[in-house]
């Protein structure tokens, strides 16, 4: 499972609107990709289509899709969004992150 809390899903749903997607009908597309300083980073995006490969959650009325490769690094995660002077903007708190970057956004296991 995939959580999005209440502040991650509102601003998912205003980038959406922006960008053409329907926040209720449409996907967030949650990735894991090699790369960034501690070695895997973390893809985000809107889809209008679902692979067959792909699990589907739902959280907090958010659609969150994520390919079978990325779900093994990203089970128990949940995305947070931090607004603000100092925010970092979407945060994954990660439980298996053993190490993370100073950005947070990216880690290894």
């Amino acid at each position: 499972m995939i959580k999005v809390s209440d502040t991650a899903k509102k601003k998912i749903a205003e980038l959406m609107a922006e960008d053409g997607y329907n926040v209720g009908q449409d996907f967030v597309r949650v990735g894991v990709k090699s790369g960034g300083c501690s070695g895997l980073s973390y893809e985000l995006k809107f889809d209008n289509s679902q692979a067959a490969e792909d699990k589907l959650f739902e959280h907090n009325a958010v659609k969150i899709l994520v390919d079978k490769r990325s779900f093994l690094y990203l089970v128990g995660t949940t995305l947070e969004y931090s607004g603000g002077l100092n925010g970092k903007g979407f945060v994954f708190n990660n439980p298996n992150a053993e190490r993370t970057c100073g950005c947070g956004e990216s880690f290894s296991l």
